[in-house]
């Protein structure tokens, strides 16, 4: 697939499980610009429902994509405000 936006920075949390991602990407996006987009990589298959209902529910984020492939997956969350 292609991606029509560039990613910022990249967030490993590979290894990690609940409710780490979601945590760790919160915290990343914090430290982020207005239009930044913040590339997550995981092992936890989990992260795809805890991600995008995170992003679900935040103020100030917007999930642009999900990708799964060889047990990782690749979120993009862009900050909006």
């Amino acid at each position: 697939m292609s991606t029509e936006f560039e990613v910022t920075e990249t967030l490993d949390v590979k290894g990690k499980s609940c409710p780490m991602p979601v945590v760790k990407t919160k915290q990343s996006i914090d430290g982020l610009g207005e239009g930044d987009v913040l590339e997550v990589v995981s092992t936890d298959s989990g992260s795809m429902s805890d991600l995008k209902g995170w992003a679900d529910t935040t103020d100030g984020v917007e999930l642009l994509d999900q990708e799964e492939g060889d047990s990782v997956y690749r979120h993009y969350v862009r900050k909006t405000e």
